[in-house]
């Protein structure tokens, strides 16, 4: 009887259905595809740490790569999410490499992406739960609406799709919170350990996307608010303040060096980045570019565009976000110290994303589901919308609580539909359809045509995608694994028969967690 009663207990915690839910989330949205070219590159960077393999190949350019030390060819981006895929591409690998597999290698999606975007996206998920039940129940909110927080942010934001397409979004987002949880953790306890955890979440973030330094302003800023509104004055201000930056500025400054040295270990350069060198190469290809290339984007159409397009608009993918200002609106008066020094700190990071990128070249982050370069920070600010809407139900009244669960089920509907099809199939279209095009409108057509079966409708052909049959076969078929195997025709029956299995329990034990989780809050609430 002792295990089955160990075994009640385990399911009876909210932290552990919230972590088992995140996980299986993660598992059935997969299509064992990484996602984007993006991520494919960061994979091969990946690939050559370990391998003889170099990290871009001389056919990619110079569509991708730039020249680095010795003419060899290398990645623009950071080393921080090639360093997370690092365990899973090496297993991978040689997974990939048993003989069961060998009449199937070579074809897509392969084993070591299947393992690799599997594997990595369910721990940035299960974590990710964890860090945000963790925080809200540090800023007061009772359990049960700490738990619909979470599962909003799984489920109702663009975190959901970029669970599927393994970019670097989600692991950004997890660091980010982590700093801000730990180095406020230190600031009710003192405990000096939880802020350097806290700060090398933050500083770990230099090593996936240089922007991220403003994540690292945000975090000082944040605590300053704290302080600020809690009146916190004069010399105890003062000691908070050395030692906050005698703990994270060190910290701070190790990972920078370490993005250096990879800088240098690159490109012979302690104090270029990838910008500059892109930019030079581009303009030795194409004189015609301007000097400011490649922010070369007038600032007001990136930074509305990002605001108001229907392509693009943070508003539209990411309505919880909507909600989020409404309720700030009405009942700002209402909100704790520390939740109004997170709202600020969070818009303020909103803004200082979209005013960063809007001159960018690629300011909407060209394939991706929304303006991919702001939607961490978006994430961030909507994490507390429905929290808030359970706290403040009674004081703002049935109107706001009408607007909420509504913009809830419109943002969850969105999310949902986000997975479906594989990202570019919308963008191929519009190369046929022109601009602006609302996306997301024409993702719920492009739905209610493949369950019809009026395919033929999308106006989609060779030209439009490159002439790759590959990419008209991944956006033909529910881009979750079973399916994709299943069109591609090259996995045996068996093999997609145990995944297809496999996947519908998985789906079945994430309705039964997410049940079990509701009747343990309800328990927990009498």
């Amino acid at each position: 009887m002792e295990p089955m009663n160990r075994i009640r207990r385990l399911l009876s915690d909210p932290c552990l259905l919230l972590a088992l839910a995140g996980c299986l989330i993660a598992f059935v949205v997969q299509s064992g595809e990484l996602g984007t070219a993006d991520t494919m590159h960061r994979l091969q960077s990946t690939h050559a740490f370990w391998t003889s393999q170099p990290p871009v190949f001389p056919q990619e350019y110079p569509d991708f790569g730039v020249h680095g030390k010795g003419g060899k060819l290398q990645s623009w981006y950071g080393v921080g999410q090639s360093l997370l895929m690092l365990p899973a591409d090496v297993i991978g690998t040689y997974v990939e490499r048993l003989p069961l597999f060998t009449d199937y290698n070579g074809n897509d999606p392969s084993v070591r992406d299947i393992l690799v975007s599997y594997s990595t996206n369910i721990l940035v998920t299960v974590l990710t739960a964890l860090i945000c039940f963790r925080f809200l129940g540090q800023l007061k909110f009772k359990t049960s609406h700490a738990a619909a927080g979470v599962l909003a942010m799984l489920l109702s934001t663009t975190h959901l799709h970029y669970t599927q397409n393994l970019m670097e979004n989600n692991y950004i987002f997890l660091l980010t919170l982590t700093g801000f949880s730990y180095q406020y953790e230190w600031l009710c306890s003192g405990n000096r350990r939880a802020l350097l955890i806290g700060s090398s979440a933050l500083g770990l973030n230099l090593l996936t996307r240089l922007t991220t330094g403003m994540d690292l302003f945000a975090g000082g800023l944040f605590m300053l608010l704290v302080l600020y509104f809690e009146r916190i004055r004069g010399r105890e201000l003062r000691d908070r303040a050395l030692t906050y930056a005698a703990t994270a500025l060190p910290v701070y400054a190790l990972f920078g060096l370490i993005d250096r040295v990879y800088q240098y270990y690159r490109f012979g350069s302690f104090f270029n980045t990838y910008f500059s060198l892109l930019a030079l190469e581009a303009r030795q290809r194409n004189p015609s570019l301007p000097t400011s290339y490649p922010f070369e984007t007038p600032f007001h159409i990136g930074f509305l565009g990002a605001l108001l397009s229907p392509e693009k608009s943070i508003f539209l993918f990411d309505p919880l976000l909507v909600l989020m200002i409404l309720l700030t609106a009405v009942s700002w008066k209402r909100f704790s110290p520390v939740v109004k020094a997170y709202l600020i700190t969070g818009g303020l990071l909103l803004m200082a994303y979209l005013a960063f990128y809007a001159r960018y070249t690629v300011w909407s982050g060209d394939f991706a589901w929304g303006d991919r370069y702001v939607s961490t920070a978006v994430e961030l600010s909507a994490l507390l919308a429905i929290p808030l809407l359970l706290r403040q139900r009674r004081e703002s009244g049935k109107p706001v609580w009408i607007v909420g669960i509504s913009l809830l089920v419109i943002s969850t509907v969105i999310q949902l539909a986000s997975l479906a099809f594989w990202l570019p199939l919308e963008i191929y279209q519009m190369e046929t359809l022109g601009h602006p095009t609302f996306v997301i409108a024409l993702r719920l057509q492009n739905i209610a045509a493949f369950a019809l079966g009026k395919m033929n409708a999308w106006g989609l052909n060779n030209r439009a995608m490159g002439e790759d049959p590959w990419d008209y076969l991944h956006i033909t078929t529910w881009n979750f694994l079973p399916f994709l195997l299943k069109r591609s025709g090259v996995a045996p029956a068996w093999a997609v028969n145990s995944v297809c299995a496999i996947w519908s329990t998985c789906l079945a034990a994430l309705a039964a967690v997410l049940w079990r989780l509701r009747t343990v809050l309800a328990i927990s609430e009498r």
